[in-house]
């Protein structure tokens, strides 16, 4: 039992090994005065920034307010690119009309679109979920469009043969074999919603991670800069967590996630 828990606690904390000695690292090349504390402030010092807005309720407000609008365009942008490789999918004549479309938008570069995202909706709320939902729309479409291409057309075909047709043959076939890709996109998309969020909340926004780090730079408070980055990259780690969890437990049956 021992081993066991030994075994399972050495596997949940082998990925946080070379971000510690990173870290390690980092905090040695500043106390030996390697790295000047005004380009990088060492691990402490951000440690000390991020316990000080702890205590005053700063950071756990924009951190709500972060996460909040993360999730809420990843929600509209995943829904629509599910939607999308859905019809995309299962219909030839959807393929027909639709692909092409959503394939040329696609190559737009969000970054690209931000004038155009302040002119229709100022600095508003609109304007960073929907800059997050275009950006997670796209990952979710393709792998979802790809899941349905890529279930075995003999397994269909033999489920046919079975009398299974329409929602029943899509729940018990199709769905399942396309789920594997669909929760990729899912993964990558998550990581668009956070990288995204970065570029929008520091363009305009009165609250948010990056409205912290933006408003730290004005005051030349690097070591509040550097603790927004982390809690950027904390974010996006934890949601890839999620990510992988939903994949174990909607892919039990799965051979290949069995011992994930």
């Amino acid at each position: 039992m021992a081993n066991k828990w030994t075994s399972h606690l050495a596997r949940q904390a082998t990925p946080w090994l070379v971000p510690l000695l990173l870290i390690v690292a980092w905090q040695a090349a500043s106390s030996a005065g390697e790295i000047d504390s005004r380009v990088m402030p060492a691990p402490l010092a951000v440690l000390k920034a991020g316990e000080q807005l702890a205590a005053s309720g700063q950071l756990w407000l924009h951190l709500k307010i972060s996460f909040v609008r993360a999730m809420a365009g990843f929600a509209i942008g995943g829904s629509i690119g599910l939607l999308l490789g859905l019809i995309t999918g299962l219909s030839r004549r959807g393929e027909l009309v639709l692909d092409s479309t959503v394939q040329m938008i696609r190559t737009i570069p969000p970054l690209a679109l931000i004038p155009l995202v302040i002119l229709w909706f100022g600095i508003d709320e609109s304007a960073k979920l929907f800059l997050v939902a275009f950006g997670t729309l796209f990952p979710v479409y393709i792998n979802t469009y790809h899941g349905i291409k890529s279930v075995d057309s003999g397994l269909v075909e033999m489920a046919r043969n079975y009398g299974l047709k329409g929602w029943p043959l899509f729940r018990d076939v199709i769905l399942p074999g396309a789920l594997p890709s669909i929760l990729v996109g899912v993964r990558f998309a998550l990581g668009f919603a956070w990288i995204l969020l970065i570029v929008a909340e520091t363009i305009s926004a009165s609250s948010g991670i990056g409205y912290l780090a933006t408003n730290a730079r004005e005051f030349l408070q690097t070591d509040v800069v550097v603790l927004s980055i982390l809690l950027y990259a904390l974010l996006g780690k934890f949601s890839d967590v999620f990510a992988r969890w939903l994949e174990r437990r909607w892919l039990r049956w799965h051979p290949a996630y069995q011992k994930g």
